[in-house]
């Protein structure tokens, strides 16, 4: 399927990776190419998207960047240089829709020209031409040393009270890099399956993505929010990964900054929901992947009659998880503190089906990749809180680092 869309300028990819769950709608889905009645302009904005679903009544497909962010709060900014080119944010209505559905029994094609003929090609497409990718050593923009001095800082306005948990990151990056980015994907994909993992081409800016988190899903009236806070690296002795498993579950530390940004989360839904509709389904659950094991709260509520479903995303981006609390003092440090622009990066990628259900994920434990720069990057980073150990902070950030950087068989340390 990958292979058969790279004919199009525009297409992304949404993979499940068979993760057992029943709120996931579909376990894969493709949308490719631009529909002729609409030119997907990347001069949108929320309001715009409403407009467009019920002008079109159809599956519409984009993402939304972090920097976003500066349309929703206005006396926001980035300043940082931009490494690629994706709008802040746009959406557009595909040629073609492939899906196959969560019970994995039936491969639905929809598209303005013949199905079958749609489906001969995706069949009859050769596969990929390596599976190989070059050896690459990635080049951090802050150091450890630095790295430790922002989290004193960044503690430091914490114990003044600016802000009670905040979301620090950095990039990692390597230059002039040749890279096919569908191989990236699969290597990417392969070694880490996640339940939210995507793959973008826009033009000539490519994402490849092995997110585990929900942003926001909405299933009639009900939304529902899975942040993720709290982390640990597995173990390959089954014993000793569950003794782990039940260190995170009991850490206090970490369940504090879980529960601090899952009631951020329900203040944010409460915003656009009924009264009294705001529940934690879940909170401190262990979720297991290949590399780590994450805490994850599920939130929910439902959505006020005759509210526009974007008014709740509106309401709640960025996620509360990718910035911390207070949002709006947190995103002025941010911006302050950290030394690259995060682009699409903590934002978000997703699709809204006909009926305007939509399911979005958290863009996290991705590879970007500029074709007319050669430039490749990555950030990662975590949640500091009062408690935070800097070292510690350090290596958490760079476990995630190496859950990407080791498809290139890049640097360890």
């Amino acid at each position: 399927m990958l292979n058969w869309a790279k004919q199009f300028s525009i297409h992304i990819f949404l993979d499940n990776n068979n993760y057992p769950t029943s709120l996931n709608g579909y376990e894969c889905l493709l949308a490719a190419g631009v529909s002729e009645g609409h030119n997907g302009t990347s001069k949108q904005t929320l309001e715009d998207l409403q407009q467009l679903h019920e002008w079109g009544k159809d599956w519409i497909f984009g993402h939304i960047c972090y920097d976003y962010k500066n349309v929703i709060e206005k006396k926001l900014s980035s300043q940082h240089t931009l490494k690629t080119s994706f709008p802040n944010l746009h959406f557009f209505i595909p040629k073609v829709v492939c899906y196959i559905n969560r019970e994995q029994d039936s491969f639905t094609i929809a598209s303005f020209n013949d199905p079958a003929i749609i489906y001969r090609e995706i069949m009859n497409e050769k596969p990929a031409l390596t599976n190989t990718l070059p050896h690459l050593t990635f080049t951090r923009n802050i150091d450890k040393h630095q790295y430790i001095d922002v989290i004193k800082k960044l503690r430091e306005h914490i114990g003044d009270g600016d802000c009670y948990e905040i979301n620090f990151c950095s990039m990692g990056y390597c230059e002039n890099a040749n890279v096919e980015p569908v191989t990236v994907f699969n290597a990417l994909n392969k070694l880490s399956p996640s339940p939210f993992a995507a793959y973008y081409k826009f033009y000539g800016q490519y994402m490849m993505c092995a997110s585990p988190e929900r942003y926001l899903k909405k299933e009639g009236s009900k939304l529902l929010s899975q942040p993720i806070k709290g982390t640990a690296k597995r173990s390959p002795d089954k014993n000793e990964d569950n003794e782990i498993k039940e260190l995170l579950r009991n850490n206090l530390k970490e369940r504090a900054e879980n529960v601090m940004i899952a009631d951020l989360v329900r203040n944010d839904l409460a915003k656009t929901c009924q009264p009294g509709s705001i529940q934690a389904e879940e909170l401190f659950a262990v979720y297991t992947y290949p590399q780590v094991h994450h805490l994850i709260s599920t939130i929910t509520g439902q959505l006020l009659p005759g509210t526009a479903f974007t008014e709740a995303i509106k309401q709640s981006f960025p996620m509360g998880s990718m910035t911390g609390a207070p949002k709006y003092k947190v995103m002025q440090l941010i911006e302050q503190y950290e030394a690259s622009r995060r682009e699409l990066f903590s934002g978000t990628i997703g699709y809204i089906t006909p009926d305007g259900d939509f399911d979005f994920n958290v863009v996290i434990r991705s590879l970007f990749y500029n074709t007319v720069t050669n430039f490749l990057y990555y950030q990662t980073g975590g949640a500091i809180t009062f408690d935070s150990i800097p070292e510690m902070e350090w290596e958490e950030m760079r476990l995630k680092a190496w859950a990407l950087e080791r498809i290139f068989d890049g640097e360890r340390e």
